[in-house]
């Protein structure tokens, strides 16, 4: 298994009793100690967010996947950005006149014709436009 940042020795650290796991109150408490005070409450929420098992406490597997759903949302932001760059008319859609003009800011010249059938290569319901979900699929 990858351990993305380090995670194991995050949860090396946060474990207390050796266990493998981390409860609400080992988070509270290691967390108090880093400085960043967190109520029992909020440590419970995070855990029962978190938790995949069920078990009430926190796995490696639990944190790396944390950190593999933080990867991906930044991912997601850095396509937002992206398909904003694109869609300069901030309409929710490329059109193949805004996509003509952003390559044309990449230094790539291209005719209308040229970008429509770019657009129509990933255009999945055939309204002649880029979503954002269309674009998604584009960028993979």
């Amino acid at each position: 298994m990858r351990d993305p940042a380090g995670v194991e020795s995050v949860v090396r650290y946060l474990d207390e009793d050796g266990d493998g796991k981390v409860s609400a109150e080992e988070l509270r408490r290691r967390l108090g100690k880093l400085g960043g005070e967190i109520l029992e409450k909020e440590a419970e929420t995070a855990i029962k967010e978190l938790d995949s098992d069920g078990d009430g406490l926190l796995s490696l597997e639990d944190l790396v996947g944390l950190m593999e759903r933080v990867g991906e949302e930044e991912k997601l932001e850095d396509l937002r950005e992206a398909f904003k760059m694109y869609d300069a008319e901030g309409v929710g859609f490329i059109t193949p006149k805004s996509l003509k003009r952003m390559l044309g800011k990449l230094g790539e010249s291209k005719s209308i014709e040229e970008c429509k059938l770019m657009i129509d290569t990933f255009d999945l319901n055939g309204d002649g436009v880029l979503s954002f979900e269309e674009f998604i699929i584009m960028m993979k």
